[in-house]
């Protein structure tokens, strides 16, 4: 179905796909120009559990699902992001501060555009807690059902949070070793950073990236990919909007 020509050029773009996780204007260029390159690199990155987007400048291939190759396991998450000795739980939390962090720039979940330029550090731990104190006011038995539901386990996200230190809340700059909830934001932020989705933009502020962008339109809405996640930590705020409303 395809030139021979075509099949090469189109391997040569995933290979530096496979490679970096991303590729230029150049390849970028190649990938939407042309419908045959375009094909072939998505159907050679669908055998692979993952999907190809373009945002700003560049091109990416990002993983679909946790089976495919190029999904980061968790251990190595938790080796070059977290403290030692990190658990489920600490993973658990992180990801909860990651829907967080992307949720703080859209009205709710279901917003096409970001309505904010930024978010500081403040906001977001104050937004987490809130979240948290969302999960809290359900009882035991609730919880148990969501964490079956979700593969979440909430109450250790709680505990995991709730415990963490907040005699330093107060400092501005806080370092990574600081067992505090602040210190645990920035962890997170570094992560981001380090995966394109954030950018630092100067004085503690911090921007979504067009590749966050793109992601969060293509996927976060999706129930096949976020499986009902985004709609429980949102719940309440819609419950309260609507008595509000009432």
């Amino acid at each position: 179905m395809y030139e021979e020509t075509k099949i090469l050029e189109a391997f040569q773009l995933y290979t530096v796909l496979a490679r970096d996780g991303y590729g230029g204007r150049e390849e970028r260029n190649t990938y939407q120009v042309d419908d045959n390159i375009r094909s072939l690199v998505d159907s050679f990155a669908a055998h692979v559990e993952c999907a190809v987007l373009t945002a700003g400048e560049r091109i990416y291939m990002i993983p679909k699902a946790s089976l495919s190759p190029f999904h980061m396991k968790n251990d190595d998450i938790k080796r070059r992001y977290l403290k030692a000795g990190a658990t489920n739980a600490d993973l658990y939390l992180m990801y909860v501060c990651v829907i967080i962090f992307f949720g703080l720039f859209y009205d709710s979940y279901q917003t096409p555009e970001p309505t904010r330029d930024f978010v500081r550090p403040d906001l977001w731990t104050d937004a987490v807690q809130e979240r948290i104190q969302g999960l809290r006011g359900h009882n035991e038995e609730m919880l148990k059902t969501y964490e079956s539901d979700f593969a979440y386990n909430w109450r250790n996200v709680i505990e995991k949070w709730e415990d963490m230190n907040d005699v330093k809340e107060g400092v501005k700059q806080q370092s990574g070793n600081t067992i505090s909830r602040l210190s645990f934001i920035d962890t997170v932020r570094r992560f981001l950073i380090d995966q394109e989705l954030a950018e630092d933009i100067g004085n503690d502020e911090t921007a979504l990236t067009e590749k966050a962008k793109t992601i969060v339109q293509r996927f976060f809405r999706e129930e096949e990919y976020n499986r009902g996640i985004l709609s429980f930590l949102y719940q309440w705020e819609r419950e309260d909007n609507d008595a509000i409303d009432q």
